[in-house]
């Protein structure tokens, strides 16, 4: 059992959650390329002195702000997916890609933070690397899944050597390296069928965009060689 807090501990961590819940506001009015310290320390009113033993430059807060949505993407595509039957994998499928749309749906700006365009400036520090792979690393787990189960075909063709990075072998297991490509590929199209449905490029163009994106979930998965029934 961890100790417990003391009472400058709850403080802190009170008013770094009133910090983060203004940037958040901050961030939907102005964007993060604006985000701005002191215009957040006024809204609290408190000094911005103050404010900068909580987060020393805007790109602390900006990090905390890109951790904060990534593992909240992370966190409710994980709850999504372990709801469903383990053996049951086309459904995990399901229930992850869904999970990331509804969140995104949900939280625009906090989106827009980590799949929109870069902020100038800021360069992500490796911190946010391990947050940022969540989702990947449950889509990934589906597939190493769905190949111990024998439900994957053997890919056709290899990948080519040197194409994926060595590390991967930790995610994927025995996966070949086909299949695993193949699964890159599905989340590039998880995130890639998302963000033209956030930033506007459906206008006009699909009507049904809900059916829609699990038309495309289904395609990235029978590419990896995982079929969804209807």
């Amino acid at each position: 059992m961890s100790a417990p807090r003391t009472a400058r501990a709850r403080a802190r961590a009170e008013l770094t959650a009133e910090i983060l819940d203004a940037a958040r506001r901050q961030l939907a009015d102005v964007g993060p390329t604006d985000l701005s310290l002191r215009a957040i320390s006024r809204e609290l009113g408190m000094a911005s002195s103050a404010l900068y033993r909580y987060f020393p430059s805007r790109d602390a807060l900006l990090t905390a702000l890109i951790v904060e949505a990534y593992d909240e993407i992370g966190a409710a595509v994980e709850a999504a997916e372990s709801g469903v039957d383990r053996a049951d994998v086309a459904g995990r499928w399901r229930a992850a890609t869904r999970a990331a749309r509804s969140w995104a749906l949900d939280h625009p700006h906090q989106y827009a933070l980590i799949y929109g365009s870069p902020v100038p400036g800021y360069e992500a520090p490796p911190d946010t690397i391990d947050p940022a792979g969540r989702v990947g690393i449950v889509l990934a787990r589906i597939v190493q899944d769905a190949h111990a189960s024998g439900e994957l075909a053997r890919p056709d063709v290899d990948a080519p050597v040197g194409l994926l990075h060595p590390g991967l072998d930790a995610v994927f297991g025995e996966v070949p390296p086909a299949l695993v490509a193949a699964g890159i590929r599905a989340w590039t199209t998880l995130f890639g069928t998302i963000s033209f449905e956030m930033f506007g490029h459906y206008e006009n163009v699909v009507a049904d965009r809900g059916a829609f994106f699990d038309l495309a979930m289904a395609r990235a998965a029978a590419d990896v060689g995982l079929t969804l029934s209807s």
